[in-house]
Formats: C-alpha cells, structure tokens, sequence
C-alpha cells in the first residue's frame, strides 16, 4: 500500500503522524510512504531522515492525498481547523484523531460520497487487545507529565522537602482532580518532584491507583453509583451532583499550592467544578493546569489558550500540551499507528474487518455510508471535543482527559 504523511497544518501542532524508525518497518515490510517535505520538523525529524530509510519526500503536501493509498494524521477532519475534506481522493483510507464528537454532518456526508474509509483513534474500544493502538491514553500521559512540570516551572516555590543548613523548605502541596491516564501521570510525576500530592476522583475504584503512586486519595461524600460506564469512562452527573461536589472541593482547593485538572466527558462539555470564589481562597503565586480547557474547562476562570492571572493565581488553559513534547509525543503516537496498521493491514493487505470490534468502533464512514453509531448515540455534531472524564485514556482515564 502506498501510505501518505502530509504533515499537520494546525498552529503550535510540532507531532507527526509517522516517525523515520516506524515508516522504516513499513518500508521492509513492503509499502511506500510518501512524506511531504517538512512533515516532522517540529518533532525533530529531518526530510532526509525520512529519505535514509526509504520514504519519498515531496515538496508539494497536494502530492501525498493524490498518491498516497492511506492518509495518516495527528489531527483531521474535526480535529483540525483546516481539515482535508476535499484532498481526498475517491476510496481513500485516512486515520487518526479525527475529533468524531465535532464533524459536520455536511462534512461526514461528502467523505462517504468519496467512499473514504476514515478511522477516529478517539474511539478506540477500550479492550486489551487495543491498547497498543490507543493514543488517547498515549498523548493523555503525556499531557499529564507536562501539566505537572509546567506547574512546578511557574509556582514560586519547590515541589521537594529540603532541610539546610538555611532552615526546612516544605513541600508543595499539589492537588489532581482526576485519575484517569492524564491525572495519575500527574500525580506519579508529582510525587517523583517531592510534593505533596492528592488526588481525586468520582470514581472510587481508582482509589488503590492514586495511593499507588504514594499520594492521599481525596475522598468526597458523594453519591458517585453510576458515575462511570462500562469502559471505565466517567460519565455526566447532574447538576445538583456537581454542586455538592463543588460545595465539598471549598475545603480542599484552598490548601493547594498547585491545582491540576483533568476531568472530561467524550461529547461533552467538561464539568465546571473549580469555581472562582475556590481560586480567590488560594494563596498567591499559587498555580492550577486546567487540562479541559478544550472543553470549556473545570475551572471557572479558565480561557483555553490563554494564561489567566485571578486574584494573584495563574490558571493556564493549554488545550495541546503533548505537542510541546513533539519529539517523543511522536514517537508514541507512531507506535500507536503502526499497532493500528498492523491489524488494518494483515500480511500488507487491506483488510477492513466489520466484524473486528476494534474497526467497528473507529470507523466513521465506509462503503459510501456513515455508519458509526457512537456519533449519533452520544451526540456528535455539536461542536464539542472529545475528551473525557476518565481517562482512558487516555485513557485508564478517571474523572478523565483530554486527549490533548
């Protein structure tokens, strides 16, 4: 199969869907890739990295949909702000996150009207088998590594302990709202700087995780039966839960030097639970990580994008922190890729397996249909992102990520 890396076009977007090392054992097993020219440079890939294990690199990216067979993206379609629609050629397979709660109607029919065949990562069944293909989990650990270094870079204090001769400096107390991939990265990471760290979660389950990592398990008194599905994703609550969960966090959220946030539901809005009366109570030069922020994001003052400075706190609202780590983010994401073209790909022939749950669950459209029935069920087309409340996480996730 030809195979096809145009490159992402999205502003601050460093990744690339397929890195030199993975499109080498593409090429022994016998497929071409074409590159177009630049394609990993934000992650530290040059073109002739690509041309030494046997990739043909073109300058114009119009080249790659009109050769490749298969189009591979870190973001498509709905995730993107400038998607392909119309490069497509007729019967093209394209993959990767292509944001399936955020697709136009219009958008999703003129694929099936190509005969596109378009796989979603983000829906990506959370079964053992998949876990090597799910790159939501993949970029949510990521994301949740860097949330904490970001931190740990702005807060005016240090995260460890230190008894000197100077006197005994504390240890930073840090607070995660979340366990899903994304939280409990940040809270391993938390713990590895030396903080003090706790960690909370709707879901009771990952209680063990939290305290696994050497951080206290915030438990609130709330009626939390029915608040994940059967993957393990948190589901929305109604508002009278979120007021009592937001009435409960007044006691915890003021005593944090550091606040991370990572709860999302897939289609979803992200829960509003960090409220601007919670952010006035912290201290100043204190420091919160809204990771929803794509979303609408879990704190009140949170602006997607944008470093937000309220009554002396820093609210940062980063909505693609693993880009910021290209250079490995990369590295994970091709994997994850090449997990997923393995299967696509048995023997290096196309095979689309519509009783294989793994396909069923990603793919949008094929055969000149839409077909997937997660869109319509969870209400797709609304412009929301699709992040998560647990993550899976990805995206093991917990009261969840984004998949930044």
């Amino acid at each position: 199969m030809i195979i096809g890396v145009p490159g992402e076009t999205e502003e601050n977007e460093d990744r690339v869907a397929l890195i030199p090392p993975i499109a080498d054992d593409l090429v022994e097993e016998g497929h071409d890739i074409v590159v177009a020219s630049g394609a990993g440079e934000g992650a530290d890939w040059k073109d002739a990295d690509y041309e030494d294990v046997g990739c043909e690199v073109v300058d114009d990216r119009s080249e790659v949909f009109e050769t490749a067979e298969a189009v591979l993206h870190v973001n498509g379609l709905g995730a993107s702000d400038d998607p392909d629609t119309d490069a497509y050629t007729d019967g093209q397979i394209v993959v990767g996150m292509l944001g399936p709660f955020s697709i136009e109607d219009d958008e999703m029919q003129a694929l099936a009207d190509k005969n596109v065949s378009a796989f979603a990562l983000e829906l990506m069944p959370r079964i053992s088998r998949a876990q090597s293909m799910d790159a939501l989990s993949s970029m949510a650990s990521i994301g949740g590594y860097k949330a904490t270094m970001m931190a740990a870079d702005e807060l005016p204090k240090m995260f460890p302990m230190e008894m000197t001769a100077a006197g005994t400096v504390q240890p930073a107390d840090v607070f995660v709202i979340g366990a899903g991939v994304a939280g409990l990265k940040a809270i391993a990471t938390s713990e590895r700087l030396g903080a003090s760290t706790r960690g909370h979660d709707v879901r009771l389950e990952v209680k063990k995780e939290v305290e696994s990592l050497g951080a206290e398990f915030v438990e609130l008194e709330l009626p939390t039966e029915g608040s994940g599905d059967d993957e393990g994703y948190a589901v929305e609550m109604g508002e009278e839960f979120y007021e009592e969960q937001r009435r409960q966090m007044e006691r915890v959220v003021p005593e944090s030097d550091v606040l991370i946030t990572t709860a999302a539901i897939p289609g979803r809005p992200a829960p509003e639970i960090v409220t601007t009366e919670m952010i006035e109570e912290m201290d100043d030069g204190s420091v919160v990580v809204d990771l929803a922020a794509a979303t609408g994001g879990n704190c009140e003052p949170t602006v997607a994008d944008e470093t937000v400075v309220h009554d002396g706190v820093k609210i940062f609202g980063p909505t693609n922190l693993p880009s910021r780590v290209s250079h490995t983010a990369s590295q994970l994401y091709s994997n994850n890729m090449k997990s997923f073209l393995d299967l696509l790909l048995p023997d290096g022939e196309l095979n689309i397996d519509l009783e294989d749950e793994i396909f069923d669950s990603t793919l949008l459209t094929h055969d000149g249909e839409v077909r997937n029935p997660h869109i319509r069920d969870d209400g797709g087309g609304d412009g929301d992102d699709d992040d998560e409340e647990a993550e899976s996480d990805e995206d093991d996730e917990g009261e969840g990520e984004d998949d930044e």
